[in-house]
Order: structure tokens, then sequence, then C-alpha cells
């Protein structure tokens, strides 16, 4: 496919870079319209006006060739069946370039919005939740529409295809409930809890298993479905109100990590203190390494605390080369509007990075923490996503925590509904999902 636009700026070179990876097989791009007209094959013409009868047509609303970020007007209108916004008059009905631009590189989040109460980017202020369509992986859908007409147009035109993948991934913030913690720390505990001195006497004598120990269950669960996982662990040497994990330095731990990393992929759990004391990810992401022999290049934030594009500048530098935080701690949804993953454009320093994003689409957290789901609630609203995800050949990602998954009574019957979800993703055919 030529594409014909007026000025290559970094912002389109990453779009159609972006447009290379998920839609053709081989994208060439020209400023030189006479070279445009002349071409007998595929070609799509970017700019402001028609060249010529033979071209597929979008036309440029302006954003890929700005080079300042300010208050942009996002108005949403119906387009097949969805919604998609900065219309325009041409073949397709809107420039899905500087929509997708937008939804991809997280430009809301650059602006004045209002946090939540951890003072993170709150879903509330993004488009995809005020237009209702946060539950839908926009952008996959409008590429798949968009792969349709251009194959009407163009027959004979070479497609990249994707394949649906399912990723569980677990996050793994307090190994144990009672468990290795030490004798002072259970007592103060105690104190704190006098309801749980039998079961947490029971649990340290070895009488009982911790409630939280879901690890052997979870390989028997992987093992039986044939899914392979990610867990990523929180390894703060120091313990904060929201860093609350098992010493790094605790055996138990460690051989936890050691074992699990000959079953499934590992990868860092920052701390939230790690966004305000800068030395913290290095000292973690090397702890880390040091307790698994690995070199650790993925990560998830505790708490999804980030932001940008402070700390992906800051993961980028320590090595990381796959975030895995992309989404809400409140609702459940696709927050870059996508279930594929893609390269984080560095919107400050106008640059494409070498950072891939992956954005998960459901965590339990956000069900019964935010949204006060029971497990058969949230089973519903995680069949719903995993079908969004399904329907457009994406990676539908989940999070999990191993408390939820455990025998611990405040989340009982969360464990059965995720073996019913995991039981239901390898039995599910394409028929029964659209």
């Amino acid at each position: 496919m030529l594409i014909y636009t007026l000025h290559t700026t970094t912002r389109i070179e990453y779009i159609f870079q972006y447009l290379n990876e998920k839609l053709f097989a081989d994208v060439e791009i020209t400023n030189d319209a006479e070279y445009f007209k002349a071409y007998k094959n595929e070609k799509l013409n970017y700019s402001t006006e028609r060249i010529c009868n033979d071209e597929f047509y979008i036309q440029s609303t302006g954003l890929l060739h700005q080079h300042t970020i300010k208050k942009q007007t996002v108005l949403c209108f119906e387009w097949k069946q969805t919604k998609a916004f900065y219309k325009s008059e041409d073949d397709l009905g809107f420039d899905i370039f500087s929509a997708t631009f937008y939804l991809l590189s997280r430009y809301e989040e650059y602006l004045e919005f209002e946090p939540d109460a951890h003072g993170r980017y709150a879903h509330w202020n993004s488009v995809a939740w005020k237009e209702g369509v946060l539950n839908r992986p926009l952008i996959d859908i409008w590429f798949n529409e968009f792969r349709a007409v251009l194959t009407h147009r163009f027959p004979s035109i070479n497609y990249q295809t994707t394949t649906f993948n399912f990723l569980p991934t677990y996050d793994i913030d307090i190994a144990w409930s009672f468990k290795h913690k030490g004798f002072w720390r259970n007592v103060a505990a105690a104190v704190n809890m006098p309801s749980t001195i039998v079961q947490r006497v029971n649990v340290v004598t070895g009488k009982v298993k911790d409630p939280f120990d879901c690890y052997d269950w979870l390989q028997l669960l992987h093992s039986t479905y044939k899914v392979k996982p990610i867990y990523f662990f929180l390894v703060a040497k120091e313990k904060s109100e929201l860093d609350k994990n098992i010493s790094p330095k605790k055996k138990k731990l460690q051989q936890l990590i050691q074992q699990t990393m000959q079953v499934a992929d590992i990868g860092l759990h920052p701390s939230v203190q790690s966004n305000t004391v800068k030395e913290l990810l290095a000292t973690e992401k090397s702890t880390l390494q040091q307790i698994s022999g690995l070199p650790i290049t993925i990560s998830r934030h505790h708490y999804l605390k980030f932001y940008l594009p402070h700390t992906y500048a800051a993961l980028s530098a320590a090595g990381i080369t796959d975030e895995y935080s992309m989404g809400y701690g409140t609702v459940n949804g696709f927050r870059a509007s996508t279930s594929h993953s893609f390269l984080w454009y560095d919107l400050e320093n106008e640059k494409t990075t070498s950072l891939r994003i992956h954005p998960f689409a459901f965590m339990e957290a956000n069900s019964f923490y935010e949204l006060h789901q029971t497990p058969s609630q949230a089973l519903e609203e995680l069949m719903q996503l995993f079908t969004e995800v399904k329907n457009v050949n994406g990676t539908f990602i989940t999070i999990f925590h191993n408390h939820f998954l455990g025998t611990d009574k405040m989340f009982t019957g969360w464990r059965e509904m995720y073996e019913e979800f995991i039981m239901f993703t390898k039995s599910a055919s394409v028929n029964q999902i659209l």
C-alpha cells in the first residue's frame, strides 16, 4: 500500500508503523504527489484534499501534523454500529489515524484531569467512558471495518492477520496471609484482629493451609487447560501503607518465585513507593533478577499507579521492554481502546519508543472492591469482555490476585468462578462466541 501525506511527522510515522503492524503487510509513504498519481497499484491519500480518482481517500483533520499537546475537540458520532470521532468527508467517514493516535498515545492523560482516590488518571475523564464504549476495543473494531472497506475497494491487497489469545496474569502482592511474616508481625496482627488468632495459629503451625496459598491449585489449573500465565511479584524491601508484601529476604518467598518461574513467566510488580523514590525501581528489578537468576524485562505497577510520561520513561531507562499496567484500577474495560499490544509513543518528547504496552481488560479487584459485584456478576462481565476480544482476534489479558483464589472466606466463590471461566475459555467455539 502506497500512502501519500503532505508532510511526514513523527506522529504519522508512528501511526503508519502501527498500521503496518496491524493491517498491511507493507506500507510505503510518499510526499511526492506526482509519484502518487502515477502509481498503478493500491494507494491511500491521507491529506486535506483528493488527488486522483483511483485512490482511497482519508481526510486529515490535523492532529498528526501538530507538534504540541493541547486540548482537543472530541465529538463522537455513530459509525457502523459503534462510535467514532474526528469526523471527515472522505471514503471512510472519519480520520481513523488521528482517532487511533489520540487513544493509543493516551493523549487525554497528558491534559488536565481529575484524579481518582489514589491520584491516578481516573476513568471518568476518558472519552471512552463518557461515550459508553469503555467496554469495547474500539480501535480493533475500527480496523476490522477499515479492512472490510479496503478489501471491497482493493480485493487483491495482502493484509496482516491476528489470532485470538488468552493471557491470564497474577499479581502477588502478599504471597501469604499468615505464614512467613515473622513472629512479631503476626503478634501485632493478632492483637488488631483477635478473631483470626485460632486460624493464624493453625496456619503458622502447619495444621491448615494458608488462605492465600493457591499456587499448587493454579499450576494444576494451567496444566489441565494448557494456558501459560505471567506472575508479577512485589519485592519491595521496605513496607509502606500500600506495599505490604512478604520481605524478599524471606527464603520461602524466594523459593516461591524460583518454583513459579519453572512453569510460568515472571515479571516485576514495582511498588507504589517506586513512583516517588527514583532509585527503588532499579533496586526492585535487581532484587527479582538476583532471586530468579533471569533478566527481568516485563512489569506491572502495584495499584496500577503509573503516570505518563514519567513512569514509562523510568521503566524504559531501567531496561523494561514490555509493560502490563494499561487498564484502570476502578472499572474494567479497555483504557487504550484496544486489546492488541502497541508501542508507547512519548508524546512529551514526540518520539516512538521501544516500550511495548500490553493492555488488560479485566481485574477482579475492580469487580469486588469498586463495583461490589458477586462472583456470578463478575463472571458475566468477564465473559462479555472475552467475547469482545475474541470477535476482533485480540489478546484477552486478565488480572487475578492470589488472595482471591485461595480459601479466605472473604472471597468465597471467586475461586470457583475463575475455574469456570478458565474452562469456558478452552471450550468456547467461534460459533458460540459469535
